[in-house]
Parts: C-alpha cells; structure tokens; sequence
C-alpha cells in the first residue's frame, strides 16, 4: 500500500531513505535544512566503503587509547574541555558499551550492513554510468610501527573468522601495490573488499535521481515543532521561509547529528555526541595512491578522488560546533609526513579544510528502525563514520520496513529504543 512519507534531512541517509521509498511505490517528501549547496560530513568525508571495519567504535581498549589521546589538540581524539552532563552521560554508555561481548554481536551485524551496501552501490554504478567514480580496489591499513602492524595483524585474523578476506603485507609488498607513492612504513594489512567514491558527485547524482523519482525537496526547511494525538505524529511544522505544517502516513528522522534534538520534544531520547572531523583535499598533487588507506595509529583516511588527494581524520568531541580548530589540523599534516616522506606539510597547508559532524553513538551501532512511543515514527542516525558505507542499506531497509516487509539484513542491535 503506497503511503505519504516525510523524511526529515538532506545528508547520505535521508536522500537514500528517500530514494529506497521512492522505489517501493511511496509518495516521498523531503525537508533539509541546508541549502543545495550545503556541507557537512556527507560531503566532506573519505569516500570509503569500508566492510572490513566490523568492530565498533566502542570496543575494549578504546577507553584507554581515548584518555590518553583526549588531551592532546593534535591528536587523533580529543575531547574539548566543557561542563556537559550529556557528554558525561554518552561517556558512561561508551565505557559500558566497550567490551568484547558488544563486538562479537555488533561484527556480523556489521560485516552485513556494509556488503549489502556494497551491493547497492554496484547496481547504482551501473545504473548511473558510475558517475560517482566507485573504484573497487582494496584499501590499505598502513603501518609505521611494529605494534601498530602486530594490532592490525590481530584486527585481519578477526576480519578472517568473519569471512572477510584480508593480508598482512610487507613493506615491499605493500610498495608492489601502491608504486606511486613512497611509504615510511612498518607494513601493512590489504583488505580487497574495501573500496572508495567521490562523495561529492555521490550526492549530487543521488539529489538528482530522488527528484527524478517524483521526491517533493524543500532545502532550508528545518524543524520547528510536532503535532501528536493518540500514539501517531499528525503534523510537524517547518520553520522554513512558508513556516507551513506538513502532513504524512510516516515520518523518517535521519538529520545526523541534529536528529537528537528534532525528537527530544516527543520525549524521544538518543544519545549521541558530535564527532566533529576533518578534511583536507590537495588539487593536482605530484603522485595520487591508486588504493585508498587509512595510517593506523594516527587514524587519518587517505583517498584519490577526482584527480585530487583527500586526508580526513580526527575524532573531536566539542558539541555542536563546525568551526575549524588549526591544532586539529596540524595533527593530520604531522601525521601524514610520518608515513609519506615526499608529501610536504607546507604543500598540505595549502590544501582546503572542511569539517564535518559525524553522529556517534555510544555503542558505535547506528540507530535504524521504529520508535516504539511513535506508531509511524522511525530514525535512521547514528552512523558516525560510516554514513556513506551504510547510506544505502539503511536506506533500503527503512522503505522495507515502511512497506511491510521483512527486512533484508539483521538490524539486531540497531533499535532507537535501546537507550530509552
């Protein structure tokens, strides 16, 4: 049965939310607070898709690693010193959510999610005539110390039990694979399913297709209020220029990190913090990789894309907040010197800086699925730094789910309720 329904946000998610339930026969509409040519982390991202990254971000050590980091502006966490009983309150959740028993049944929920996502993103590639450059070619885990290698080693040993493949390389197998490019490195870890896109002509291909599917997209519409009776949303009112309620059969939030504060009015709670990351793309530079990779101790993602070389990283929690913090910057400039020796830092403070707020939640599991206070209220936020691997089957198990049907991959773990 074909339904009216209103999704709330314009980023990776809400455009494939939008997209899926176009294709199940609904009638969609979709207001975004930004403009056409908005930011954010939908844009400014790594471009990777990424199944081989199965463990959470709440996992056993990652308190440790995080108090030793937080202090630091130049590293790759940190948190920004302020007096918040909501980030006291999602540091609790983390620590408790960070032990071996939540990643052994949050891995094959999401080695799942992110090659059914991988799966959406070939047919879009051949649908589309590939017009957001998905380059299916691994991805590297570089290495510059021993340890680093030997905890990369135990993260592909895991990869394996799960049925990713992956191999531990090198140094000269690692330069077989990457010529390009000169590597200070102790070795690596290459995991073939991984792979990358241009996020940028992602979204602007996806804005396109939604509309061409007969989406209704009102830009610089925000939320102002809801309307409810009886257990159902009837109306929320926009604060975009009309100031208009707009009516539906279901209601979808997936506006990242401002999805908490939508639904906090309908006494909604889902905790979550805003990791604020940084990017830095170089136009024209002397060599490009031809694999994307991530420099593992310093958590800094590096992508060819559309000619130009992109280093994106960092895990700031500092609130809501997108202005640009030069000492974050520097750690990722220092960073990228320690495993590539011919990419000059004075050549990358020349690179242009974007900043966007990633959604995390405590677990490190998105929220997907139905509010249960809510007969037709669903969300779909919480992807942290997997927005663009997860965009699509989010996307896709929402308008199932709308539908009435069941859903093609497990979403155990994912519910909205589950801090309630």
């Amino acid at each position: 049965m074909s339904k009216h329904v209103l999704i709330v946000g314009g980023g990776i998610v809400g455009l494939c939310v939008a997209y899926y339930c176009s294709l199940k026969g609904h009638r969609v509409t979709l207001i975004e607070r930004g403009g056409p040519d908005r930011g954010g982390c939908s844009f400014v991202n790594a471009g990777m898709l990424v199944p081989s990254h199965i463990v959470p971000l709440a996992s056993p050590g990652m308190v440790q690693l995080g108090l030793r980091w937080m202090w630091n502006p130049e590293s790759p966490f940190y948190v920004k010193p302020r007096l918040s009983a909501e980030l006291l309150s999602w540091a609790w959740k983390f620590h408790r959510a960070a032990t071996q028993a939540h990643v052994d049944r949050a891995a094959p929920v999401l080695r799942d999610l992110h090659l059914a996502s991988g799966a959406c993103y070939r047919e879009w590639a051949a649908l589309w005539n590939n017009e957001f450059n998905l380059v299916e070619c691994g991805m590297l885990m570089l290495c510059n110390t021993e340890h680093g290698l030997e905890e990369e080693t135990k993260a592909a040993e895991h990869a394996r039990r799960l049925g990713m493949a992956a191999e531990v390389l090198t140094p000269s197998a690692t330069a077989e694979l990457e010529p390009n490019l000169r590597m200070a490195i102790a070795g690596s870890v290459y995991f073939p399913v991984d792979c990358h896109l241009s996020p940028g002509r992602l979204m602007g291909v996806l804005a396109r297709e939604v509309e061409r599917a007969g989406v209704q997209v009102s830009y610089d519409t925000g939320v102002d209020s809801w309307r409810s009776r009886g257990g159902r949303i009837e109306a929320v009112r926009t604060n975009g220029a009309d100031g208009e309620e707009l009516s539906a059969d279901e209601y979808v939030v997936c506006a990242g990190i401002w999805s908490q504060d939508i639904v906090r009015d309908l006494g909604i709670g889902i905790p979550m913090q805003a990791g604020k990351g940084y990017s830095l793309t170089m136009e024209k530079p002397a060599s490009l990789p031809r694999i994307c990779a991530i420099l593992s101790e310093a958590r800094v993602a590096v992508t060819p894309m559309d000619g130009s070389l992109r280093f994106a990283g960092t895990m700031e929690l500092g609130g809501i907040d997108e202005t640009i913090d030069p000492a974050r910057v520097r750690g990722i400039i220092k960073s990228v010197a320690e495993y590539y020796p011919d990419v000059a830092p004075a050549d990358l403070k020349q690179a242009t800086v974007r900043t966007g707020l990633r959604p995390c939640s405590p677990d490190g599991l998105p929220y997907v699925g139905r509010v249960s206070r809510y007969a037709n209220l669903s969300v779909a936020t919480g992807h942290a730094m997997m927005g663009i691997s997860l965009g699509p089957i989010t996307g896709r198990l929402i308008a199932e789910m709308l539908s009435g049907e069941p859903p093609s991959c497990s979403m155990a773990g994912l519910s909205p309720d589950r801090y309630a």
